[in-house]
């Protein structure tokens, strides 16, 4: 759904295909309308979940994708259920990380009950340091990159947020974007 060198600015990164729609699709939607390139990666294929196959939910998430107006979707087909801050993980976002050099990040709350969820957190946390240290993963023949900011969602009672974004306008189209 990309160029093969489609820099953008925010990456949603989540566990399963629909956690970004159902967690940061307006948010996504509102920095699109202000001129900024957007994109989601999502940790899995979600074939653990109980509606519909990793097909499916593929076709699903790129008609998201396109609700949503997204430069870029990428899946790391990582195991559904078993998400693990293992090396192979920290690798895979890494190279997404230097080849579309976000500034920001947009995941979970390393709080989050949903086990797939709070490692997601760790994963992206741990790769977004590891992707400016030139040393790591030399294998990967990519540059390293400025270290992103990091912006965590919220689904846990007990995180008070430090600020909240008003998608009102935005509403519409990120419920559409979660009935795709």
């Amino acid at each position: 759904m990309s160029p093969p060198e489609t820099q953008i600015d925010v990456l949603a990164v989540f566990s399963h295909p629909d956690d970004a729609e159902l967690s940061v699709a307006g948010t996504l939607l509102k920095l699109k309308s202000l001129g900024y390139r957007t994109g989601v990666c999502d940790m899995t294929r979600g074939e653990m979940g109980t509606r519909g196959t990793p097909e499916i939910r593929a076709r699903e998430a790129l008609e998201a994708a396109r609700v949503m107006k997204l430069d870029l979707r990428l899946n790391l087909e990582q195991p559904d259920g078993h998400v693990w801050p293992t090396e192979v993980a920290r690798i895979a976002l890494v190279r997404v990380l230097r080849k579309h050099k976000p500034k920001v990040l947009l995941t979970t709350h390393e709080d989050d009950p949903h086990p797939d969820h709070a490692n997601t957190c760790r994963i992206v946390r741990e790769a977004a340091r590891l992707a400016t240290m030139a040393r790591y993963d030399e294998e990967g023949n990519q540059s390293p990159v400025a270290m992103p900011a990091i912006m965590h969602s919220l689904f846990s009672r007990r995180v008070v947020p430090s600020f909240i974004v008003d998608v009102s306008d935005f509403v519409e189209d990120k419920m559409a974007s979660i009935r795709a």
